[in-house]
This record gives C-alpha cells, structure tokens and sequence, in this order.
C-alpha cells in the first residue's frame, strides 16, 4: 500500500469524523474524532466476519502506518512548535517555578511510582515482569501530552494562570519524558551491569540541556531573520524550516527535538510576534500555524482511534490495565501534590490546584508511540494495550470533564 494511498484514506477519514462530530456531536474535535474513530474500529472488528473485505482493508492500512515514526519522526515538530507558538514567555517567566518543578521532579516521582504499582501488580497476577520493564513504563505514562492537552484547554475556561501552569507543564514534560523513557531504554538494553550513574546523568543532561540551549539558537536565529524582512511568505517558511530541520538537526546530533522546538517556537511567538512581524505577518503566521495544528491534531486523533483495530487485546491484561488507569491517576496525584507543598511555602497556587492539575494531566499519542516503539522482549504488547486504555480514559472522561471539574473548584 503506497504512501499516498494512505495519506488519501486518513484526510478522508478525518474530513467525515469531524463534520460528524461538529455536526452532531459537538465534542471537542479531537476527542470526537477519536471517539468515533474507536467506535468505528470496534465496529470493524465485530462485522469481521460478516464483511471479511472492509476489515481486510482496515487493517492493512493501520498496520501500514508507523505510528510511532508519524508521530515522532513527522507530526510531533509541528504540533508542539504550533502549541508553543501561543505561549508568552513573559507569562511563562512568572510561573516558571512551579512549570519547572513539575515538569522535572513530577515526572521523576510519577515514573518512579508507577514503576513501582505495576511492577507489584504484575507479580500480584503471577506475571514476571522485571522491575526496569515496569520503570520503562512509567516513563512512558508519565509525560502528560501537551498536543491532548492544549487542545482541550482551549475549551475548558480554566482561569489563565492555571492553564498555562498546566500547558506549560505539559509543553516542558512532554520533552523531559521522553528522555527519562529513552534513558531508562539504553540501561533496559545494555543491562544493569553496564550501567553507570555519572553516564546516564550525562546523557540526561546532554539531551535535555543540549535541547534546551539548541533551540534557543534555533529562535534566535529565526528571529533575527524575520525581523530584517517584511515579506509574510518568507516568515512563513523560515518558521516551517525551524519545526523540520531544527527537529531533524536535534536528532542527529543526540539532543532533545521536542525540548528544541519547544524554545524555538516560544521565542518566536514571543519576540518575533511583538518585534520583529508586522501585523498582516503576525495575522498570515498565525492563522497558517492554527490551520497546521487543527489538521495535524485531527489526523493523529483519527490515527489514536483506529490504532485499537492492531492492539492484542488480552483479558488479564485488560484487568490489569482497568486498575493501572486508576493507579496511574495516582501517582499523576502524588507527583503534583509533593511539588505543590513544597512550592506553596513561597508561591501562592490557585485554589484546588492539585486537584486540576491532577485531572488535567491527559495523556496522548505520545505514550502509544513510546509504547509501540518497545522491542517485543520488553512486554511490548501488554505495555501496549495498558497504555492505549489509560490514553483512552484520559482523553474522553479527563478531557470531556475538565472543564466541569476546574469551573466548580476555583
């Protein structure tokens, strides 16, 4: 099945799911494209048997989508450079304490604790699950998923200071986490008897660091280029340029993408947008950017939702992924609220922070990508089918009642 076949069958899917959804359902659109994107799948699937040739097709076509490279190799640069596009960095700077704290020891305490539940819950079912397995797993999960999450925000009329706690959180974790997951991959790889503290530090902060200070560069030098012209086309290319090459020179070079595009895009949104764009620029970038993100968001939604046509669905494994939605609601609970007292002794936090913060820390595709990227001896397929249902949860009850949750605790 060529590439533009696939391609073709995705647009086309996504165009019909979201003029069902804002037709008829009015959801959120990306959660009523991946509703009825799961819907749709479950249905494939039972009528298997009576139609044989459509759940031949449908499954063809998702087993020929990486989703794991769609999401990490060609979607995730443009998604988190449009989401960080909105953030001001001049509002970030007044919350950054509590943005940096939880997005750096939330996360060390979340995959630590959930490592530690399901390496305990496996063993409670008599499955043998090595510990480094299940802390993988909490590195996957842990990230709350700033594409999930800014989209939902939107909607949700959580108050500002709140929200881009929350945003920003997601936007810094999302980076983070993904190099815990991918640190804790090499000493899973290697084994424990090559591992050492001082290297894997080291490869931790070259990643994240090396990101951080990379797209710093990356922001400034786009800056400095949109501020010398005046031509909304070029603007427009040289910011497309910073989210693919930008992404792809991170890459090579062993540092953090998502951490790099992350500051490039908030530098940009910031100084490019008050210094250095005129208005029909700022109007041209920013609709060209929304657009990008409405689509790329709508496809990866669709994508989430079909993905249940491959996942191995086993009965056990099922259980155990009912109980670890809520376990890892848990260790969602107890990374914010230790950071949060810790912080209150000289920030003041919103009333029932802990609560929104906790409800409001969706997961997404990026934990089924990290979960599809594990080798087949690491538990891939439980891994797998335990992460899908905690995303699931997430994204339709956190997401649909968030709003509910944050209007009647503030």
């Amino acid at each position: 099945m060529n590439s533009y076949y696939i391609i073709s069958v995705l647009i086309f899917l996504t165009s019909v799911f979201a003029y069902i959804n804002d037709r008829w359902i009015k959801w959120p659109p990306t959660i009523g494209i991946m509703v009825i994107a799961l819907f749709s799948s479950i249905l494939i699937a039972i009528t298997g048997n009576l139609i044989p040739v459509i759940s031949a097709k449908a499954l063809l076509l998702i087993t020929n989508i990486n989703f794991e490279q769609v999401l990490m190799k060609i979607m995730l640069s443009f998604l988190l450079f449009a989401g960080s596009l909105h953030i001001d960095a001049h509002k970030l700077k007044k919350e950054k304490w509590p943005i940096i704290i939880l997005a750096t020891a939330g996360t060390f305490i979340s995959t630590f604790v959930v490592g530690v539940v399901s390496w305990q819950l496996f063993g409670l079912f008599g499955i043998p699950v090595p510990f480094i397995y299940c802390l993988l797993f909490g590195g996957l999960i842990s990230p709350t998923d700033p594409i999930a999450v800014m989209g939902i925000l939107k909607q949700a009329g959580i108050p500002q200071s709140l929200e881009l706690k929350i945003a920003g959180e997601s936007l810094f974790n999302d980076g983070v986490g993904v190099v815990v997951f991918l640190t804790i991959l090499e000493v899973a790889t290697n084994g424990t008897a090559h591992f050492s503290v001082e290297r894997t530090a080291f490869l931790f902060l070259k990643e994240a660091g090396g990101g951080l200070i990379f797209g710093a560069i990356l922001g400034y030098l786009a800056y400095f280029s949109i501020k010398s012209i005046d031509n909304y086309r070029v603007e427009v290319l040289i910011t497309l340029t910073v989210a693919t090459c930008g992404y792809s020179l991170a890459d090579y070079f062993h540092l953090s993408g998502p951490l790099a595009i992350i500051v490039a895009g908030i530098i940009i949104g910031t100084k490019g947008k008050s210094k250095g764009l005129s208005e029909i620029s700022r109007d041209y970038l920013g609709k060209f950017w929304d657009l990008l993100d409405e689509i790329f968001n709508a496809i990866l939604f669709l994508l989430i939702g079909l993905e249940m046509l491959v996942i191995k669905v086993q009965p056990i494994i099922l259980l155990i992924g009912l109980i670890m939605i809520l376990l890892v609601l848990l260790a969602r609970y107890i990374s914010v609220v230790f950071p949060v007292l810790f912080l209150k002794t000289w920030i003041k936090f919103e009333k029932n922070a802990v609560l929104i913060l906790t409800w409001g820390g969706l997961r997404g595709g990026i934990s089924v990508a990290l979960a599809l990227s594990l080798p087949q001896t690491m538990h891939r397929d439980e891994f797998v089918l335990i992460t899908y249902m905690i995303v699931v949860f997430s994204i339709i009850v956190q997401g649909l009642t968030i709003g509910k949750v944050a209007k009647a605790n503030v």
